[in-house]
Order: structure tokens, then sequence, then C-alpha cells
């Protein structure tokens, strides 16, 4: 794609952008390379507001980098668009309760915070590209999670509904397998306004309702199996790793994992890596678990005839064992995670 046309000022001056996403607007911040604040303006959220965002920090001078907040979530089309244009984007997280009881919260505040976090070098992270296969596994993912949800919650009204039925509806189903008992609550026909025919009533929805889901889940399914085995056909072979447990893995890698540049950092994102909680005398280490789906990348026997999984850096790596004396550590790349498009597998 080629690079967007911006007019920088003839100056040496290098540009540090910051941006606070919502999702009508976007504030940014720009400052010099000694941490002095240029200006703060407003943007809309679409692609006419991304192209002129980047025009105002070029007319400051030359463009370093912009920190990003939200890069998953309202700065998401932010950051596909500078990211295609060559602007350097680096993910921010939003400052601590401590330092925003200090400074207070504002949206240019909190624009200057992530340009500030990029020149002081306290925000490196790349984010995810967004762009390939992978993010289409998310999107399968995250509508899948949805759908068992909403079965589940469908499943228990139904048993709920059915114990307290009267006599004659739940001494009917009650005896059933629950696929039975789908099927004769989707036959439900009644037309009355007594308990009976409205329970009946309320049954048959509900059984529509599992049933369609099921679809929806059997064909997201399909999907993710396809996917995964094109995209990480490494992974899919070993034991312990189907569709599910591997498209959590790609998800958590994104569609550029050479961002991941150690096992270190691997282990950081997963939730695994030790973390220092010493006091005093007393030393102590513990996992570095964080909440959300980074650090729960599912279930690890959704395979058929699974086997304890292999660890995993034999996983991301492609090891058939972990390393010992005559298996030294594998080194960053992952040949199990995907590479480029159009590259022969490894």
């Amino acid at each position: 794609m080629p690079k967007a046309r911006m007019e920088s000022k003839p100056s040496s001056m290098i540009v540090v952008g910051g941006v606070d996403t919502h999702a009508d607007t976007h504030t940014v911040a720009a400052l010099d390379q000694v941490g002095r604040r240029l200006g703060c303006a407003v943007f809309p959220a679409h692609r006419a507001g991304y192209r002129a965002l980047a025009d105002w920090l070029a007319g400051h001078g030359e463009i370093s980098a912009v920190g990003v907040e939200g890069t998953g979530s309202y700065g998401a089309g932010l950051t596909r668009w500078l990211s295609a244009h060559q602007i350097t984007v680096v993910e921010v997280n939003r400052p601590n309760r401590a330092e925003r009881r200090r400074r207070g919260k504002s949206d240019p505040v909190d624009a200057e915070h992530a340009a500030a976090a990029v020149l002081a070098n306290t925000a490196t992270a790349v984010p995810k590209a967004r762009t390939g296969l992978v993010e289409s596994i998310r999107l399968i993912h995250a509508t899948r999670a949805g759908a068992v949800k909403a079965r589940t919650a469908a499943r228990n009204t139904f048993t709920n509904t059915l114990r307290t039925s009267p006599d004659a509806v739940r001494e009917q189903l009650q005896p059933l397998t629950r696929a039975r008992q789908l099927t004769a609550a989707t036959g439900y026909r009644a037309t009355g306004d007594d308990p009976d025919s409205t329970v009946k009533r309320c049954l048959r929805r509900l059984a529509v309702r599992i049933s369609q889901l099921s679809e929806e889940i059997n064909a997201a399914d399909h999907e993710l199996d396809r996917l995964t085995r094109e995209l990480a056909p490494t992974m899919r072979s070993r034991p312990g790793f189907g569709p599910e447990t591997t498209a959590q893995l790609l998800i958590t890698a994104g569609d550029n994992p050479d961002r991941i540049g150690s096992e270190a950092a691997l282990a950081g994102l997963c939730g695994v890596s030790p973390v220092s909680a010493s006091s005093g005398r007393t030393r102590y280490h513990r996992l570095n678990r964080r909440r959300g789906p980074a650090s729960q990348p599912g279930p690890a026997h959704d395979h058929p005839q699974s086997a304890p999984a292999p660890p995993t850096y034999a996983c991301l790596s492609g090891l058939a064992q972990p390393p010992g004396p005559s298996h030294p550590a594998p080194a960053p790349g992952a040949e199990a995670l995907p590479g480029p498009r159009g590259l022969p597998a490894a």
C-alpha cells in the first residue's frame, strides 16, 4: 500500500504521538523528543479522520512512533491504518490508578500519557496486525463463545421450566434423554392460554433456540477445524490440540507472531512466567496469572483420543519432546506458528 502523503515541516524535530481512542473520536497529543507538549487535537474515528490525524502529527515534524490506547478495541481501525501507511504503532496501556489520581483524568491527559510512555520506552508492545487468517479465526472463535454461552443459558432455562411445569407435561418429558426432550418439545403446537398450553409453547421456543444455536456452534467448529489445519498443521498434528485449543493459541500469538521475541515473552503473554513476590526475608515467586483469553488458552484435551499435551514451548516450536541435554531449547522463532502467506511450511 502506498505511503500516506503527509507534508512534514522542514525541520529535524522528532515527534511522538499519543492517542486516546473512543467510539466516535480520537484525541491525539504530540510531544517532541524531550517530552515537551506540542499540541493536542480531536479527530473523527473514520478513515478521513485517521489521515487528518497523521497529517496533523506530521505538521509538527518527523513522526517517530504513535502510542495508541485500545489497539484491540476502539483503536483497532486507527492501528490498521497507521500500520498500513508505515507509521510505527506502539500499544499503550492506560495509566495506573496512582498516576490517574495525581494527574487527573481527561482525554488530552490520557493522550499525552500515551505519547510519554512511548517516549520513555515504558510502552514497547507491538500490537496485533489483525489483517490475516488469525483475525478470521478470532472472529469465529468469539462468535462461537457467545453462542455456547447463550445455548447454556437456554438449556438451563429449559430444564428449570420443565421441572416446574404441570405434571402432565413433566411426566411426559422428564424420563427422556436431553435430545429426545428437545425433539418432543419442538413438536408441540399448543394454542390455548392455560398453563399446560403456555408451558408447551415456551418449551418449544427454548427447544428451537437450542437447536439453532447448536447448528451455529457446529458450523463454527467446522470453520475453526479447517482454518487451524490450514494455518498450523504442525500444531494440529499433535495429540491434545484440537481446533478450539489451537485457535486460542493462534489468537494469542496474532497474525504477526514475530512480535513475540522470546520464550520468556510467550510465557508472560500466556500468564505462566515467574514473577517475584518476595518481601523482607521471604523469597517467593508466583505465576504471572492474568485475566482474559491471553492467559486462558482453553482446554488442552479437546482433540479426539487426546493424550496429555506437550509443554507450550514444544507445541509452538514443533518439537516432539521438551529440551534436555541432547535437545536444546528451541530458538524464539516458532515454526508451528503461521509464517508469511505463500511460503512452504517448515
